[in-house]
């Protein structure tokens, strides 16, 4: 099984407002999700929520640790299965297996210890920037129940806005761990 594409790239930044410039203001794409680490941008938001994402995390110019994660998107629910227990087979360390709502995605460690991500579109429209744990490894409609309480909230996110006050709460207590949502592409 291959994956259908590109999905976007994610790389560090050590000035998140210059950045944000950049992508936004010379390049002219769209912020379409970010918080006070992050922020996603995209050329076409009807077509797709990010190709672009930058995360705080460069400690420096001259540090050349730039990549935060190459992510590819798959067919079906299904495929993020079949790579789960493929990395798995392999002993590629698996990061972490969230659903962002509009996607469910596999976060794992290629063999030199980069990180790459296989990921599913649910079909839901979310500018949220969230990562919900979820077990996969369940029937489709329960999976895609969590999937539906997860977008519940995150649908109330406008696009390119911070969630704050009662949203950020509610955020929060999806993740079930009280920090802050973080930049999870």
């Amino acid at each position: 099984m291959a994956v259908l594409g590109l999905g976007h790239i994610g790389y560090f930044v050590k000035d998140l407002a210059v950045m944000k410039d950049f992508w936004g203001g010379f390049m002219g794409m769209t912020l379409t999700k970010c918080n006070d680490g992050a922020a996603f941008f995209s050329a076409d938001p009807e077509a797709v929520d990010h190709e672009i994402a930058i995360m705080l995390g460069r400690p420096d110019a001259d540090d050349d640790h730039l990549i935060q994660q190459i992510s590819l998107r798959v067919e079906s629910l299904d495929n993020v299965r079949d790579f789960k227990r493929r990395a798995m087979a392999k002993g590629y360390p698996i990061d972490r297996l969230v659903t962002h709502a509009s996607a469910i995605g596999l976060y794992f460690r290629d063999p030199e210890g980069n990180r790459v991500e296989t990921f599913w579109l649910t079909g839901l429209r979310s500018w949220a920037m969230i990562g919900v744990p979820i077990d996969i490894d369940r029937p489709d409609a329960e999976v895609m129940a969590d999937v539906h309480r997860v977008w519940d909230v995150s649908r109330r996110v406008e696009m390119g806005v911070t969630p704050r006050g009662e949203l950020e709460e509610a955020m929060r207590q999806l993740r079930g761990d009280g920090r802050r949502a973080v930049a999870t592409v």
